[in-house]
């Protein structure tokens, strides 16, 4: 066996592998071999693969790679690249490879090394005509080609990369942006939350696609003129839609396009030279302590009561009211674990209830105490479904047994439920109106006004970052201003009181 030498050297911010050994002729031979690995953070797991590297190298037997069938490159790349892959992205790379491209060029015999722009053209047009591929699944395949050949590169068994000018689209006919956000979107849903997609959905279905669908512009025609996103914005917002709305669809477009550069579709991603609209200051309504207690004796028994009673003193979200379990309660202990959460979404058109063991965020999974009050109101509602349960019988709804918050028949309670009804009630009474999630901020300004800090105000509402704390969900009251107008009025001559 001959003794292969090696060491780790550092390009472009990634570790390489310089092997070297003596042929049978004496002559030293080196080859470069990619681990695949950022040079940050990855020193000992490059050292352990360069060792293990050099354990199995054979110089002697190695076939040469450039010399390999296409097919079995493509194989070989997928076996090599799955330690540096995120699991999702190496099943598709390998459902994909293993259902189309490898038996494609399995049939052409072709070696690495003989692999030209035009046979990649010849795979594309051929999906594209006799398989009538989608366009988002000839980009993927030519992301994935992407990869494997730059891999053959950055190994040295190939100079260039054959894919480098090819044109996935074929005909070079241009690529709508409405084809494209489509198919984007279509992507994205086994990619992100169901309510992330939804969101997605909203935007680019019912407002983006509409409005640049009759201007038949092309991919290159926004990358060329930013200012046909720019009008979009603005058309949007003469419409009355608020900068935030339209901020949201920037976000999507932004996400797009920045894939289709990703890519190699276009040079640049022009979403991101246009000026979005400015972001609206939050504002919201919040109830004082004394319309809070007015609140709570007009609410009692009222269906959303235990809603608003979570919302306003433990700043609940809807979400994590209706989501609340009675595992979540430690009576013994007296503490309340917010970890559980049900949110509404359209899939396929139908509005469901997606219900989740996690929260919105890492840090909204919180446990808070158990107040008296609150340990009392719980054992009264037990104690109501065991016997709401017996006087059922069998109509009783069995599906939501661990859940809280459900209505006499067992049904969980819907998250619309409370922000529909919750003001519908407010005017009945005459009370001033807000919305039910002015509750989570009513409570944050409560906990404030009595000394609380603002890094405690976030671990109890469960904000991920305390500027979000401090940007919107503080509102002083005004008798609070007055007393800090007083506190430094002395520095004016006049010496007035506020």
């Amino acid at each position: 066996m001959t003794n292969v030498a090696g060491h780790l050297r550092e390009q472009n911010g990634m570790y390489q592998m310089i092997l070297s050994w003596k042929d049978t002729d004496g002559k030293r031979r080196t080859k470069s071999i990619s681990t695949g690995l950022p040079v940050k953070g990855n020193k000992k797991r490059a050292e352990s693969l360069l060792r293990k590297t050099q354990k199995e190298f054979n110089p002697e037997t190695m076939q040469q790679v450039s010399d390999l069938p296409v097919s079995e490159y493509l194989n070989r790349w997928l076996r090599e690249s799955v330690m540096n892959l995120p699991p999702e992205t190496y099943g598709r790379y390998a459902y994909d490879l293993g259902r189309v491209v490898v038996p494609y060029f399995e049939k052409k015999r072709l070696s690495l090394k003989a692999l030209s722009p035009r046979d990649l053209e010849t795979f594309f047009r051929y999906e594209r005509q006799q398989e009538e591929a989608s366009v988002q699944q000839l980009l993927d395949w030519h992301k994935e080609l992407t990869d494997a050949l730059q891999y053959a590169v950055d190994n040295n068994w190939l100079k260039v990369s054959p894919i480098k000018e090819v044109d996935p689209c074929l005909d070079n006919s241009p690529v709508l942006f409405t084809d494209f956000i489509t198919d984007w979107l279509k992507m994205m849903k086994s990619r992100v939350e169901i309510t992330t997609y939804t969101s997605y959905e909203r935007a680019i279905v019912h407002k983006i696609v509409p409005y640049f669908e009759p201007l038949h512009y092309t991919l290159q025609d926004m990358e060329q003129h930013p200012k046909y996103i720019q009008d979009f914005y603005q058309h949007e917002l003469d419409r009355g839609l608020t900068a935030n709305t339209v901020i949201h669809y920037h976000a999507n477009i932004r996400k797009c396009l920045q894939y289709a550069f990703q890519i190699g579709m276009i040079r640049s991603n022009p979403a991101d030279r246009v000026e979005r609209p400015r972001k609206e200051k939050f504002k919201s309504e919040i109830y004082s302590g004394e319309e809070l207690e007015q609140l709570f004796k007009a609410i009692q028994g009222d269906p959303s009561e235990f809603g608003v009673i979570m919302a306003a003193f433990y700043g609940l979200r809807r979400s994590e009211v209706v989501g609340l379990k009675w595992d979540a309660i430690d009576f013994e202990n007296k503490k309340i674990s917010i970890q559980h959460t049900v949110v509404t979404a359209k899939v396929n058109g139908t509005l469901t209830e997606i219900a989740r063991d996690k929260t919105k965020t890492k840090s909204s999974c919180r446990t808070l105490p158990l107040i008296p009050a609150c340990e009392q109101m719980l054992n009264k509602m037990k104690k109501e479904q065991e016997q709401n349960r017996k006087v059922c019988g069998k109509s009783y709804c069995t599906d939501y047994l661990d859940y809280i918050y459900v209505d006499p028949m067992g049904k969980r309670i819907r998250p619309d439920f409370l922000s529909q009804h919750f003001p519908d009630f407010l005017v009945a009474h005459q009370m001033k109106r807000i919305r039910f999630h002015d509750l989570r901020h009513s409570c944050a300004s409560l906990l404030y006004a009595n000394g609380v800090s603002l890094k405690e105000i976030q671990e109890w509402l469960g904000h991920s970052d305390i500027s979000t704390t401090s940007n919107i969900y503080i509102h002083l009251d005004f008798s609070s201003k007055v007393s800090s107008a007083n506190a430094i009025v002395n520095i004016f001559p006049e010496n007035a009181k506020v």
